[in-house]
């Protein structure tokens, strides 16, 4: 029997009638109207590049137009802009509602900004092909998400200091301590309420849903440039993105203060990440939040399924290795993304990941609200790999 060439099917595949696609296609319709919330007084201004698909444009506007409002549309030649140019931020200053490719769009201090006087965004990483639409991710009901990541906040202990503390199976052991004000300066944004459509001023969401938010990132130091997060230990990644495959070899990246220190591993993924890290900064420290999110699709930011992580690091110069093997990424050569599956997140005493399980899937309000849209397992713990 084991010579014998199988020959079957044990497995359901997935519908391609037209009235089941065609249902489906409208159930992501709907979380793409309540995204693109333009209002009629709104004035709209989508920064785009030249190899976004012309036909996202073409959507997003046309609900602008829908409402009586006709955005302004600049495509760059590239999204890796680190700031707004000069000549572009006067027409960007006037905007209430902005969408946009662009990489500076949560870190350039214009954009910071813009938004604490009141303008909405809503950054597109993850939508950059109309045909995305007709994903599970792109259906998968906001509101879900939104409660998975108000339960995985309500972890994180009050009124207390604590560690966030990061450990898994290659032997990661690192630390980024936490103030009460750090913890209620970084959970007070739109995303860490669970907010998934930018009706409040100020707001910043992502779509396809959901990149983030970020277990940690400098909203927590109110993003003063000048304070030092005294985190500490080492992460040995999983992956990174810009590798072809998972890491070969065990790699260890250690920090001191918020900083890259040292690299240690042998082999040549290793040279290069020694390269390229040391000397660069934590800046967000990111978790999926999307259970039909692919979870082993790690380009271009990381994956955004449920407690996958990814480590998001400033470097301190370009890197050769990133314009060499990805010279149109959609962000620049002087970040990269550290990528892990199976961390475990311990907040003070608090859980948050288990084995790269998002522990938030089983809370109650969760699985309830799941259960009004469908099978909760099916819906909260059936991830596709791709």
């Amino acid at each position: 029997m084991s010579h014998e060439i199988f020959i079957g099917q044990g497995l359901p595949v997935d519908s391609t009638l037209p009235t089941v696609l065609t249902g489906l296609h409208f159930e992501a319709l709907e979380n793409f109207f309540k995204t693109f919330a333009v209002r009629p007084d709104d004035r709209m201004v989508f920064l785009a590049d030249r190899k976004l698909d012309p036909q996202v444009i073409a959507a997003i506007c046309g609900v602008a137009r829908s409402r009586g409002v006709k955005p302004w549309v600049i495509v760059s030649d590239t999204t890796q802009h680190a700031a707004i140019p000069d000549e572009i931020r006067p027409i960007l200053a006037n905007a209430t509602f902005v969408v946009s490719t662009w990489f500076c769009s949560i870190l350039d201090p214009f954009c910071i900004a813009l938004r604490k006087h009141g303008q909405r965004w809503v950054k597109i990483t993850y939508f950059r092909d109309i045909k995305l639409l007709d994903t599970p991710q792109a259906r998968f009901p906001i509101e879900i998400v939104g409660e998975l990541i108000r339960q995985t906040a309500a972890m994180y202990p009050r009124g207390q200091s604590f560690d966030l503390k990061f450990t898994d199976p290659r032997g990661s052991d690192f630390s980024i301590p936490f103030t009460a004000e750090m913890r209620n300066a970084q959970l007070s944004s739109n995303r860490w309420r669970g907010k998934m459509t930018p009706d409040e001023p100020g707001s910043y969401i992502h779509y396809l849903p959901t990149h983030g938010p970020n277990l940690y990132d400098r909203t927590s130091i109110k993003d003063d440039p000048n304070v030092v997060v005294e985190m500490r230990g080492v992460v040995f990644p999983y992956w990174a993105v810009g590798f072809a495959k998972p890491f070969a070899s065990r790699i260890g990246v250690r920090f001191a203060s918020d900083r890259i220190v040292s690299v240690d591993g042998d082999g040549e993924e290793a040279a290069i990440l020694r390269d390229m890290l040391v000397g660069g900064q934590l800046i967000e420290l990111g978790c999926g939040f999307n259970p039909k999110a692919p979870r082993k699709v790690i380009y271009p930011a990381g994956s955004n399924s449920p407690g996958a992580l990814h480590f998001g690091i400033d470097l301190a110069k370009p890197c050769d290795y990133i314009r060499k093997v990805m010279p149109e990424w959609e962000e620049p050569p002087i970040h990269m993304d550290l990528i892990s599956f199976d961390t475990t997140v311990i907040a003070g005493q608090a859980t948050l990941i288990d084995g790269g399980f998002l522990n938030a899937l089983r809370a109650p309000s969760v699985v309830e609200m799941a259960a009004h849209y469908g099978d909760p397992v099916d819906l909260l713990e059936a991830w596709p790999d791709n």
